[in-house]
């Protein structure tokens, strides 16, 4: 090994030990007992009693009065978060329902355990104090903040988590919903009222307007006005003389076959059917005018801040399917006009019962300059024939929200570019020999995807696989596999599943030298040394063939380490530098920093050392490549007999001094199958061509001297 790179590999091991400190110093921490966690959600109790009964809760009172309850949502809520395991939370709720705080016990998820920090996490939660579970929680909010209101309350999310915090919302919402229809009289459920399948009778447009089981709302402008205290002239873009009213609307219960078959058609009926869980329930509502039920800038499969359902004084959340692809305007046979439609879930927890007065509640939100708005809440009543139904017992244990499907929902367009992507690359990887005899091309591909790898997969999409993921996978097949934990993120699902599949049929390249963001950060970094000009420190074979060896010695050492502690395991895996560069684009801690920009250095001068010599996640990958089917890099006799044309070029040392390739280290960059297809390069092909132009010489010659003399 040169000696220049010894005080580098120095700084760098004394930087990873300093990371390693922290972690099993983190590790040893204990956590508060219950009486301490209970008193902070109820400071001012003076006796509290453990936790018991059914459901199970603590019970904090201020002498004889009390004060409310504390519950532990694992004993509410089966959802799993990012990591494969619950989010642990106390949660304290006063007898009308008021969240007095929630607390985190124990998670183990990645991005605030090593990348944005619990504080973010726990500056999250502080945002639950004080808010009444009758009122929807909804994170993220179109206001651009935090905005309390009386029909629907958001919270700020948290940039980079939002799996995890919405996770963690349902999470509250369940537990407590579970907790307030056992304990609080106000939110006591009665015996739910379900669709009768059975009955159907068809009925056209106008027949269900008649029969009310599709409803018409015109909210005039005249109304809001009087509600407002000001004339509609006053806010831009309204007006009370308007051709249109200021909101029309229409809405229909779907669950009933008589409606929802009727609107919809038999197969999108079906369709509906299928998408809803067990005990959730579907409303369609379509509107036009100055004030339509979603705004021109709605997101898809997201709550609606606009409409929300009422019932026995309480607001339940609507959350838009995105139905039939939000074209749903083709399946209706609509009146003439502008129109939009939605058709929206109403969770299993809201317990909404169809039988029960409801109405719908439009929220009014009216700007008149970018300080003032006003705000007006108007309701339309939600009757339904109580004989279209049949009364059943409320289920103990209502089923969680699919939060994977709302995830892939919301995703929708990252996914159709990361898939096109895919098919890109595995094209390419089909026809390589085709395409890289394109020299100049081939390189401006190349660098085109790596850029795309980093800036979309990585930074945008938060694609950057880790070798926690395979802590999680293993886990998982060891305590009982669960897919939904993997859907939570569809990105990284995509990526898992098309690599693993890769694995079998190009090895450990395809991912590691095409698909990996921080991969792709260290070939540009080498670009950079080119470009530089900067001398590469020379590392002998012998201990090439040595520093090869540590990164499956750390794989080795963290997978036995997450079966003890999946705590201890993930922070173990900061040998990555992933979550630092990628997940948080360096904004972190100094020691994080400082660890990724080392080894980034390191990369100016020993090119993709982190790949060669550190990786766990690489490693794991080339143990599953070794099964391949495959050998696709083509090799020729002449290959390290005697030509090391290829063997010098290959800047990650795959390529052995007998031409043979490593594909255990091989990134399959191609650059071996650019060499061998182009004539200017192989010195097998040049070789070649000089034989073939002397014997061309040489039966000149012998033509010339058999030729007839004049």
């Amino acid at each position: 090994m040169s000696v220049r790179c010894q005080p580098a590999l120095h700084l760098l091991l004394a930087c990873l030990f300093c990371l390693l400190s922290s972690a099993l110093q983190a590790q040893g921490q204990n956590t508060t007992d219950w009486q301490t966690a209970v008193q902070q959600l109820f400071p001012s109790a003076t006796r509290l009693v453990e936790k018991e009964g059914s459901p199970p809760v603590y019970q904090a009172f201020q002498l004889d009065q009390l004060l409310g309850y504390a519950f532990e949502s694992t004993d509410y809520s089966s959802l799993q978060g990012f990591s494969g395991k619950p989010i642990r939370l106390l949660i304290g709720m006063t007898p009308e329902g008021k969240l007095t705080g929630v607390k985190v016990q124990e998670h183990h998820e990645p991005v605030f355990l090593h990348g944005l920090g619990e504080q973010s996490l726990f500056n999250f939660t502080d945002q639950y104090a004080g808010r009444n579970i009758a009122t929807p929680i909804v994170v993220g909010s179109i206001h651009g903040g935090s905005v309390d209101g009386s029909a629907v309350g958001y919270i700020d999310g948290v940039s980079k988590a939002t799996v995890s915090v919405v996770i963690l919302n349902e999470t509250v919402l369940q537990s407590a919903m579970t907790v307030a229809r056992a304990l609080l009289p106000d939110f006591a459920q009665g015996p739910q009222a379900i669709a009768r399948p059975e009955l159907f009778e068809p009925l056209d447009w106008q027949q269900l307007l008649q029969r009310g089981l599709l409803q018409h709302w015109v909210l005039e402008a005249a109304a809001v006005e009087t509600a407002l205290g000001n004339s509609l002239r006053l806010y831009p873009g309204f007006a009370a003389d308007a051709d249109l009213p200021f909101s029309e609307l229409y809405f229909a219960y779907l669950n009933t076959p008589t409606t929802g078959r009727n609107l919809l058609g038999a197969q999108a009926f079906e369709q509906l059917q299928d998408q809803l869980l067990p005990g959730e329930q579907a409303l369609l509502v379509l509107s036009r005018g100055q004030y339509p039920h979603v705004p021109e800038d709605f997101i898809p499969a997201t709550a609606p801040s606009r409409i929300n359902l009422l019932q026995h004084g309480k607001a339940i959340e609507l959350h838009d399917m995105d139905f039939n692809n939000g074209m749903l305007q083709t399946l209706l046979t609509l009146p003439a006009g502008d129109w939009q439609a939605n058709i929206f879930r109403i969770k299993t927890h809201a317990a909404f019962n169809p039988v029960d007065p409801a109405a719908l509640q439009l929220n009014v939100t009216l700007r008149r300059n970018p300080l003032s708005e006003q705000h007006s809440h108007f309701e339309q009543a939600l009757t339904l024939q109580p004989d279209l139904f049949q009364v059943q017992a409320v289920d103990a244990a209502p089923a969680p929200a699919p939060i994977w499907l709302q995830m892939w929902q919301q995703r929708l367009w990252q996914i159709g570019v990361l898939l096109v992507s895919l098919t890109l690359v595995s094209v390419l990887f089909v026809r390589q020999q085709r395409i890289s005899r394109h020299v100049h091309r081939f390189h401006q591909l190349r660098a085109g995807f790596l850029l795309f790898t980093l800036l979309f997969i990585g930074f945008y999409a938060q694609g950057q696989l880790s070798v926690v993921n395979i802590f999680t996978l293993l886990l998982a097949l060891w305590h009982g596999f669960d897919i939904t934990v993997f859907l939570m993120d569809p990105v990284i699902f995509i990526l898992w599943s098309f690599t693993f599949i890769s694995l079998f049929l190009w090895g450990r390249g395809l991912f590691c030298g095409w698909l990996c963001p921080f991969g792709a950060l260290q070939e540009m970094v080498g670009w950079v040394a080119k470009k530089l000009h900067l001398r590469q420190w020379k590392i002998s074979e012998r201990w090439h063939r040595r520093l090869q060896w540590l990164k499956y010695v750390i794989l080795l050492g963290l997978i036995p380490t997450a079966f003890y502690s999946l705590t201890l395991a993930e922070r173990l895996a900061e040998v990555e530098p992933f979550k630092t560069s990628i997940t948080l684009g360096f904004v972190r801690s100094w020691p994080f920093v400082l660890y990724a920009l080392l080894l980034l250095g390191v990369g100016l001068f020993v090119h993709k050392f982190y790949c060669r010599y550190v990786c766990p996640l690489g490693a794991g990958l080339a143990i599953l490549g070794r099964l391949r089917l495959f050998s696709w890099l083509t090799r020729i006799k002449a290959c390290g007999a005697p030509c090391q044309h290829c063997h010098n070029k290959c800047e990650i040392g795959a390529i052995k001094r007998s031409g043979a390739i490593d594909y255990d280290e091989c990134i399959q960059c191609l650059e071996c199958i650019v060499i061998l297809n182009n004539e200017d390069q192989c010195v097998d092909a040049i070789r070649a061509r000089k034989q073939a132009a002397r014997a061309k010489r040489a039966d000149h010659v012998i033509v010339s001297d058999w030729a007839p003399q004049r």
